[in-house]
């Protein structure tokens, strides 16, 4: 059992963003659902909790209602190996969202994500701190993150 699991507060489309994400992530999958019965705060037969696994980590979401909302305080950021896995999650992630700055993203449902190359993290922390600095003057004018443009950025180009 996972001991501290991400609590996520939904208006009444918990399932349909727990099925999204879990559409996304290969390595996923719902774990549990309940759901409101007769005379509950939220209409019979919706989802009340559902607990579901995006990579190995484990989440919760709730139908709780509108008067709390998602905010960009919290964000789901997601380690990518490849610009592959950054290009296709930017774009499912993003598609009726929001697109932002330097790799962030929020999702038709509210919810902040950072799609981020492991390499932005070896870029920044080049040992040349000129090097390093220009990889995140690149950085701070791109939406999705792009490796090769931020490779470019290191060598003065």
């Amino acid at each position: 059992m996972q001991k501290i699991i991400p609590f996520l507060w939904f208006d009444g489309n918990a399932e349909a963003a727990m099925n999204h994400y879990v559409s996304i992530f290969k390595n996923s999958k719902v774990l549990s659902v309940n759901r409101y019965g007769k005379g509950a705060p939220q209409p019979e037969g919706t989802v009340m909790v559902a607990k579901f696994q995006l990579e190995g980590q484990e989440f919760m979401a709730l139908n709780g209602g509108p008067m709390f909302k998602l905010t960009e305080a919290i964000s789901l950021y997601v380690n990518c190996e490849t610009q592959l896995e950054v290009d296709d999650l930017w774009e499912r992630l993003s598609a009726g969202g929001e697109k932002g700055r330097c790799g962030w993203l929020k999702d038709k449902f509210g919810l902040s994500w950072q799609i981020i190359p492991t390499a932005l993290g070896e870029l920044l922390g080049d040992k040349d701190p000129e090097k390093a600095s220009r990889a995140m003057q690149a950085m701070l004018k791109m939406s999705k993150i792009d490796v090769a443009e931020l490779r470019r950025s290191q060598t003065g180009a």
